[in-house]
C-alpha cells in the first residue's frame, strides 16, 4: 500500500479540521471522499474540497476507501464503527469509541481477529507534558491525590451528548494513561442547567493503593480552566493545560530558594499528531497508539460514571 484511501465521516465543526489533517499528510493519504447527510453541510464540504467526492451514505464508497475517521455524533458511532470493522476497513474513531459497555462489547467481538487497525481519538493524550512526566507518574509512591478541573462556558455545542462523555472522558483516559493504581469504585454527583443532560459533574475515582482522583468537568462554568495537579508525600505537580506550563512544588526548598518551580512546555497540533500515529500504524502493521482496550476501558469508566450520577451511589470498576 503505498498511500491509504481516506474518508471523513461527518463534516462539522471537527469534521473540518479533520479533513485539513488528512491534506496535509498528502505523502501517506489519499484524500477519497466526505460523507456528510445533511445538503448544508455537503455545499460546505464540496466548495472547500472541490477534489473529494461527496457523498451522504458511507455505502457508496466503502469500496474505494482503506481507511475512514468516524467524526459523527457519538450516538452514531456504533453502527458505523461496526459497519467498517465488518468490511476490514482501517478505523479512526473520535472519543468516546461509543455510548455505552454493551456496544462496547459488541464491537470489541467483532474487531476480534481483524487485521485492521483501530484508534480511539483521545486527543489529550498528546500534551508535551505527558511524556515530561509519565515516567515520575507511573513510579509516584501512594498514597497520593489527583485533582482535574476541566470546565468552561457554555458553547452550544455536543448537547447531544452529556458532559462526562463530552469533557470528563478525556480525565477518565488520562488517569487510566498516567497513573499505574486503577481505578476500583466511582462516585458522581452533578447538575442538570441548561440541557436535559448532566452539565456539570463532580467525580471520585477510588484508585488502588489507597489512592484518589477527584474530577470536576463543567459546560456551563464562568472562565475555562483545564488543570491537573498531584499531591503526594514528595509535593505537588500541577499542570495548567490553558497556558502549558508545569509548576513543580517538592518537599524541600529549591537551590534558589524558590518553593515552587515553573517549566513551560509547547503547545501541539494533537489532531496532526492523531493523524500521522494512525497512519504510521496501517502502514507499517503496528497496533494502533491508542486502541481497542483504551477505548473500551474509557467507555466503562464513562458508564460507571453516569450509573453513579443516576443513582447517587457508589459504582464499582471493571476495567478490560
Amino acid at each position: 500500500m503505498n498511500k491509504i484511501k481516506v474518508a471523513i465521516l461527518g463534516y462539522g465543526h471537527l469534521g473540518k479540521w479533520h479533513c485539513q489533517k488528512v491534506e496535509a499528510n498528502k505523502d501517506v493519504a489519499e484524500f477519497i471522499a466526505i460523507v456528510e447527510k445533511f445538503p448544508a453541510g455537503q455545499d460546505s464540504a464540496r466548495a472547500n474540497h472541490p477534489q473529494v467526492k461527496v457523498v451522504s451514505d458511507i455505502k457508496e464508497v466503502i469500496n474505494e476507501i482503506d481507511a475512514a475517521f468516524v467524526i459523527t455524533p457519538t450516538s452514531t458511532h456504533f453502527e458505523l464503527v461496526k459497519y467498517l470493522l465488518e468490511n476490514n476497513k482501517h478505523v479512526f474513531c473520535e472519543k468516546p469509541l461509543c455510548s455505552n459497555d454493551a456496544e462496547a462489547r459488541e464491537l470489541a467481538k467483532i474487531a476480534q481477529g481483524k487485521n485492521v487497525v483501530l484508534q480511539v481519538g483521545h486527543s489529550e493524550r498528546f500534551h508535551e507534558a505527558w511524556e515530561k512526566l509519565h515516567d515520575k507518574f507511573q513510579k509516584l509512591t501512594p498514597p497520593f491525590t489527583v485533582r482535574i478541573n476541566r470546565v468552561a462556558p457554555f458553547k452550544g455545542r455536543a448537547t447531544d451528548v452529556d458532559v462526562v462523555q463530552d469533557l470528563a472522558i478525556h480525565d477518565l483516559d488520562l488517569i487510566l494513561y498516567l497513573f499505574k493504581q486503577k481505578p476500583t469504585h466511582v462516585s458522581a454527583h452533578g447538575f442538570k442547567i441548561r440541557t436535559p443532560k448532566w452539565d456539570h459533574a463532580n467525580i471520585e475515582l477510588k484508585l488502588e493503593e489507597n489512592s484518589y482522583a477527584f474530577i470536576t468537568v463543567g459546560r456551563n462554568s464562568v472562565k475555562e480552566i483545564r488543570e491537573l495537579e498531584v499531591i503526594s508525600k514528595d509535593g505537588a505537580i500541577l499542570v495548567d493545560l490553558f497556558s502549558n506550563k508545569i509548576h513543580y512544588a517538592t518537599n524541600s526548598q529549591y537551590s534558589d530558594g524558590q518553593f515552587v518551580k515553573e517549566e513551560p512546555y509547547s503547545k501541539r497540533d494533537h489532531l496532526l499528531l492523531e493523524h500521522q500515529n494512525f497512519y504510521q500504524s496501517v502502514l507499517q502493521s503496528k497496533p494502533a497508539i491508542i486502541g481497542l482496550k483504551d477505548g473500551l476501558n474509557a467507555v466503562h469508566l464513562v458508564d460507571c460514571t453516569l450509573q453513579s450520577l443516576e443513582k447517587n451511589s457508589q459504582v464499582q470498576v471493571t476495567l478490560a
